[in-house]
């Protein structure tokens, strides 16, 4: 009686009753009951507005513009010489090559002869390659660079434009970077590895603030292991609101000479600051520090002072091979990159203290046979409330996260990018 009492609820949520010849509407109704209570497969499947997926969104995409408008050829025009002379003997008019009018089977053939001209190369363009691009490995030189400061400092900003392309996320909020970000510019025969580390402060007493976990104790084990560490600090601030905290910090990294390794100290947003004199006061107060070879004002976002920056790093790098390789972006990069673009849209769109409880995994990584990318990343959460703030209305939130994250791959990348967001509650 008690397992038919349990039952009657479920009629309400039960699927149609079972239609049969062989059933009477009585027996239907009972199997459908039964039925009903049993447990489903897909019982903890996830609501649809808690997923994103870019295929469902109207995307602009930059290379439509291509087709609708007159095709052109993208060959190199010294290759389509030189084809030409190799196989008509002769030298072809200087004038603008289109595909237009060719069959398919001309345009296959010529593509092939246009692929061996390309790669055999005359001797004067292997002479330019070798000094310009091409570097044998007993003439590479090569720096590791740290950065370290206190949060919201614009170390993420520096590395970016270090780089020439997002690899750090970047946002107003505190703690943006969890974890240590690999940055790699290459000019010459240089190769300089930035790495920004999570922020950093020190106590009252003096001592490291461990109030970051585990993140904030592996940045300061690898303060000894850089070529040269940055301690960057927002001069802006500094000046409005100054911190005894980040003072300390500054004193202590430049108490004294480092034998193995140069310190240079960066006075960075100088772009905000209005009276510019009041940077020397800044500079005299820290020039009395042994520890910093050097002291630089720079503008991490806007790229003020940070040429004279990369001068003296290109002239500290050390006769070694490169680390990484300059032509390719290397998956575990690409991996990393798309976590932290998707990751400042979270931080962008989803603010307090939500977006610091939410754990954020990369679950799926494919490369289609069309050249573009799949990947799936999951949020995943501890309260139901937290998942109904990140998803938002009708999944309105998700999807505005999910829509400039995917935009800003496809950038990135130089190709097409299929991104899916998924939100659950652990």
């Amino acid at each position: 009686m008690k397992a038919w009492r349990a039952l009657r609820p479920i009629t309400a949520r039960s699927s149609r009753p079972l239609k049969s010849p062989h059933l009477n509407p009585a027996a239907a109704s009972l199997l459908s009951r039964f039925f009903s209570a049993q447990s489903q497969q897909n019982d903890t499947e996830v609501d649809d507005c808690s997923v994103f997926d870019s295929s469902q969104y109207a995307i602009p995409n930059t290379s439509s513009d291509t087709n609708t408008s007159k095709k052109e050829s993208n060959w190199d025009v010294k290759y389509r010489e030189r084809a030409d002379t190799l196989v008509f003997g002769k030298e072809t008019q200087k004038k603008k090559f289109t595909v237009e009018g060719e069959d398919e089977v001309s345009s296959r053939v010529l593509a092939k002869l246009l692929l061996e001209a390309a790669l055999e190369r005359a001797d004067e363009e292997e002479e330019e390659e070798v000094g310009g691009v091409l570097v044998r490995e007993e003439n590479q030189k090569s720096l590791s660079v740290g950065m370290i400061g206190a949060p919201n400092a614009g170390k993420s900003a520096l590395t970016n434009y270090m780089a020439g392309t997002k690899v750090s996320a970047v946002s107003r909020k505190t703690n943006t970077t969890t974890h240590e970000v690999l940055g790699v510019m290459t000019n010459g025969d240089t190769q300089i590895c930035f790495f920004d580390t999570p922020g950093i402060m020190l106590k009252t007493s003096g001592f490291p603030s461990k109030d970051s976990k585990a993140r904030v104790q592996s940045t300061w084990s690898t303060v000894e292991l850089y070529d040269v560490l940055m301690v960057i600090f927002d001069v802006h601030r500094h000046l409005t609101r100054p911190d005894s905290r980040v003072v300390r910090l500054i004193q202590r990294m430049g108490a004294e000479a480092h034998q193995k390794q140069k310190r240079v100290l960066c006075m960075n947003k100088v772009d905000l600051v209005e009276k510019k004199k009041e940077l020397l006061k800044v500079t005299e107060e820290f020039k009395d520090l042994p520890g910093y070879d050097r002291h630089f004002m720079i503008s991490g976002l806007k790229g003020s002072g940070v040429q004279d920056l990369t001068q003296y790093l290109m002239k500290q790098a050390i006769k070694r091979p490169w680390d990484e390789d300059p032509f390719t972006m290397s998956e575990e990069v690409m991996k990393s990159i798309s976590l932290e673009v998707v990751r400042e849209k979270l931080l962008d769109h989803v603010h307090q203290e939500v977006p610091y409880g939410i754990k954020h995994r990369l679950t799926d990584w494919k490369e289609l046979r069309d050249g573009s990318l799949r990947i799936e990343q999951h949020f995943i959460t501890h309260k139901e409330s937290q998942r109904k703030i990140l998803v938002g209305k009708n999944g309105s939130k998700i999807g505005r996260i999910g829509v400039e994250a995917n935009e800003e791959l496809r950038s990135i990348f130089k190709r097409e990018v299929h991104l899916i967001l998924l939100v659950r509650v652990k």
